[in-house]
């Protein structure tokens, strides 16, 4: 059994606030959590909402339907009033008036008036919430100073709540539950937290959303974690800001999303050519150019796998979930490192912004390994910075580390040396020898994870941050079903993994890909790759998540 609580209003009304404390809340008191935002691209207005749902089972998802509602503004109950249960709630001020049982119209906003702050109306609210619920305040003041960084803010709003408390009755009974020590985290929180653990020491980046929360939350660590992150003036910039910090030394990374990563494909052809380890996050939203915004859409991967002109070694990792996109960050570092390359985490909106509970980050997993040369090659050893090697990885030393030996790095082809050539015969052996990395590369790929019991009938592939609501959608599935349903959900994916695809399609009846876009690109991909066609496609791509019961409902009603 698990809840689905939506709070919804207009840009400006506090919900981020409202949501948080309420996360909080429940986490405390032993719930797991999965929080999704939808919201526009402005600073006030316009309707907005956050979907809370928790339950005392691990979630993967959203789901659409609703038990509860926190309505800010009329317009949030005619959106929403048709996705509410027949047992469901809405909580708003008295001036909102439904012909409808659900609806408790109460005096919100006119009791938060009474404590001195009328924008504390949705405490209030969440008062009402509380005790509807029967739960009492015990957690509620500890939550509400480390929300509020003023004291007297913390205090209003718990008078506000305790005033809601006061407004209604108990209807529903509380289940008493203990905090398991999970965090709560999103997917941008848990790509910069992987960064510091992987000792990335400059973070550049011109601010775009989805992304730039990644930028925001490492700002806040900078002293902490003796990190520079720059605010450049635009994409190009930041891109080479960030070549160059890596060819200094540090261990750089630089995001965006698909707008700006169109602006940074040349310099990911530099890192490329340069041979400069670089990580890049690629936070996708909806396109072409500024398209949607704040929404989610998974339209990018064709476009990442072939930036740049040219051909060159790269990574694509798409990003699952808040704990996959930690270690994943960690990886990429030590891959763009040891193979002397640009690695592009992918991630997108739904993933950056919804919130989580999940077990703590385990840093004594966390490995770091530069892969330098830099004691090689004291004395009188000749350095060449390009040389030739048989699985194409050259030796690489920190400019001004090693007395006497200079680190030569071009845009152009060059030979062993980094002087530049036109020859025809040198520029192969150096084309080849790029390329080799890729053989050992896909030594270390690792498969897609398998959802699902052995035997199935139907195979699913999805990517990213599909994972979760194909995985509750396939759980759902095979619970009510006498199909057989198992997925593939990639995570590395290029080079694309083929091993355990190709083993898992002999036995599929169906292949069916799910992704969010109108083409399908990861069944493209894999025909291009494996010659696996798949049977059907189901796309999103309306800038909003789809869900496991949207999923599960187009499987079932095309069985």
């Amino acid at each position: 059994m698990d809840y689905n609580r939506l709070i919804g209003g207009a840009a400006g009304q506090g919900m981020d606030t409202l949501a948080a404390i309420l996360e909080r809340v429940l986490k405390r008191k032993g719930f797991e959590i999965f929080t999704i935002r939808d919201y526009m691209s402005r600073v006030r207005g316009g309707h907005n909402f956050i979907q809370v749902r928790f339950g005392q089972k691990a979630l993967n998802s959203h789901r659409d339907n609703l038990d509860g509602i926190i309505a800010l503004n009329e317009e949030t109950v005619r959106i929403h009033r048709e996705r509410l249960s027949e047992e469901g709630f809405v909580i708003c001020d008295k001036e909102i008036q439904f012909e409808d049982k659900r609806v408790l119209s109460l005096p919100l906003k006119e009791t938060a008036k009474s404590i001195g702050n009328v924008k504390a109306m949705g405490s209030t609210a969440l008062g009402v919430l509380f005790k509807l619920f029967g739960m009492d305040d015990s957690l509620v003041e500890d939550v509400l100073n480390l929300t509020f960084e003023r004291e007297d803010i913390a205090k209003q709003n718990f008078m506000a709540i305790t005033k809601g408390f006061e407004l209604v009755e108990s209807k529903y009974e509380s289940i008493p539950l203990k905090d398991q020590g999970k965090i709560l985290i999103n997917g941008n929180q848990a790509i910069a937290l992987g960064a510091l653990a992987a000792g990335c020491k400059f973070y550049s980046a011109y601010p775009m959303t989805p992304s730039t929360s990644i930028m925001n939350y490492l700002a806040t660590k900078m002293d902490e974690a003796e990190i520079v992150v720059e605010q450049a003036e635009d994409e190009i910039a930041a891109i080479n800001m960030a070549i160059g910090a890596s060819y200094a030394g540090v261990r750089a990374m630089t995001g965006t999303s698909g707008g700006g990563f169109a602006l940074k494909v040349e310099a990911v052809g530099l890192s490329g050519m340069q041979e400069i380890p670089l990580v890049i996050a690629e936070i996708q939203r909806p396109g072409p150019t500024t398209g949607l915004p704040t929404r989610t859409e998974q339209a990018d991967l064709r476009f990442v796998v072939s930036c740049a002109p040219g051909e060159f070694p790269k990574m694509v990792i798409a990003l699952r979930n808040p704990e996959d996109a930690f270690y994943q960050t960690v990886r990429a570092f030590n891959l763009a490192d040891k193979y002397q390359m640009p690695v592009i985490l992918l991630g997108d909106q739904y993933l950056a912004d919804y919130t989580t509970t999940t077990a703590p980050f385990d840093f004594g997993k966390v490995e770091i390994n530069r892969y330098l040369s830099n004691e090689a090659y004291t004395g009188d050893k000749e350095y060449r910075r390009y040389e030739i090697t048989e699985n194409g990885i050259s030796p690489r030393i920190i400019p001004g580390k090693v007395p006497g030996k200079v680190v030569l790095v071009d845009s152009d082809e060059h030979d062993e040396s980094g002087h530049i050539t036109e020859s025809a015969e040198v520029r192969v052996k150096m084309n080849d020898k790029r390329m080799r990395k890729l053989e050992q590369l896909k030594t270390e790929l690792l498969e897609p994870e398998f959802i699902g019991g052995e035997e199935f009938d139907t195979l699913l592939l999805a990517w990213g941050s599909l994972y979760g609501p194909v995985k509750e959608a396939v759980d759902q599935l095979n619970s009510s079903s006498t199909k057989r349903f198992a997925a593939l959900v990639f995570g590395d994916i290029w080079p694309l993994p083929q091993k355990l695809l190709t083993e898992k399609a002999k036995n599929a009846k169906k292949i069916i890909n799910i992704e969010q876009n109108a083409t399908g690109q990861l069944a493209a991909l894999i025909m291009e790759e494996t010659g696996i066609k798949c049977s059907r496609n189901i796309l999103k791509y309306d800038g909003r998540p789809i869900s496991a019961q949207e999923i599960y409902t187009k499987l079932k009603g095309g069985m």
